[in-house]
């Protein structure tokens, strides 16, 4: 049985939480889907709708808001009660935090970042992307794993036929034990944005030459009501803050359209938005290695297509 841990703030499921259930329907077997919060049965209720087994209900006032001891305390006792062969979870900021020390209490293995299974083995990149490696875990079961955001298609969820039955766990939580003192998520930068969860993404590199071009791309952004990005050199700048950079050392993303501006390509960038589903982008280079995974490519001057692209979308 595979329990996939589902991850909901303020009652709005993360995207990844689907691709998740994407990549366990593809496992195969039996599927268990646990929701953990307070409350959270609109959200059980809107995953039910998967085709899945089950959808057990994690539910404790100690749950309102997260925290990872909150977290771990709560999945340490359901695991200990479900007993699956494997755990999976969203490779999302919030797992990363509470994964490594959920794994260690339960000594078993982790494996991050995943992006494809095999047999009896799981495919994660290595080296910021220019290595797989192939991840066979060990031990006794269960073994958790956390998947890459956009290495599995969200909408390729299977529905069932009928809304999975939901249960609520027996689990209880010790406050006492609850180290940390919940606050807002990425409370310190209120204008960070979560570039994970857009739809659409134009994304800027060294083509855009200097800051005093950016307004162009972000008319192009405000035109398909996307969010603005970059490759490391432009935030390395400055030109952008951190929180919109794409890459092997920033986000991972994979919105529906990805619009890649004066970006050549480089392996850093590529890993961070492989996943989109539909890429298109723009290039006076025609031999730059970004136009090897585009969709749809413009060997032109940004400086002359972006215009025209705005003029068209704003008809």
């Amino acid at each position: 049985m595979i329990l996939v841990i589902a991850e909901q703030r303020d009652g709005t499921v993360n995207r990844a939480t689907w691709e998740t259930i994407a990549a366990a329907q593809q496992a195969g077997g039996p599927i268990r889907v646990a929701v953990l919060g307070s409350p959270v049965d609109a959200v059980a209720g809107e995953i039910a709708a998967a085709d899945v087994a089950e959808v057990v209900v994690v539910s404790d006032p100690a749950l309102q808001h997260y925290t990872a001891d909150g977290w771990v305390l709560a999945l340490q006792a359901l695991i200990d009660g479900e007993k699956p062969a494997h755990v999976f979870l969203p490779h999302t900021y919030q797992t990363r935090d509470f994964a490594p020390a959920l794994a260690a209490r339960l000594q078993r293995p982790i494996v991050t970042d995943v992006v494809a299974m095999k047999d009896v083995s799981y495919v994660r990149p290595v080296f910021q992307g220019k290595l797989q490696a192939e991840v066979a875990p060990e031990g006794p079961a269960p073994h958790l794993i956390t998947f890459q955001i956009g290495a599995f298609r969200g909408d390729a969820v299977k529905e069932g036929a009928a809304a999975a039955p939901v249960r609520k766990a027996a689990v209880s939580i010790d406050a006492s034990k609850i180290r940390q003192q919940p606050e807002a998520p990425f409370k310190e930068a209120r204008q960070a944005v979560d570039l994970s969860q857009a739809e659409r993404i134009v994304a800027v590199g060294r083509g855009i030459k200097g800051q005093e071009h950016l307004p162009l791309a972000q008319q192009l952004a405000q035109a398909l009501g996307a969010e603005l990005a970059a490759s490391r050199p432009i935030c390395d700048a400055g030109w952008l803050p951190m929180d919109r950079q794409i890459g092997s050392s920033g986000q991972t993303v994979a919105p529906k359209l990805y619009v890649a501006l004066g970006i050549s390509g480089a392996i850093q960038h590529i890993v961070g938005m492989k996943g989109a589903r539909t890429i298109v982008a723009i290039n006076k280079d025609p031999e730059a290695p970004i136009f090897e995974i585009a969709d749809y490519g413009i060997a032109g001057d940004l400086f002359d297509v972006v215009p025209a692209l705005v003029a068209e979308l704003n008809k």
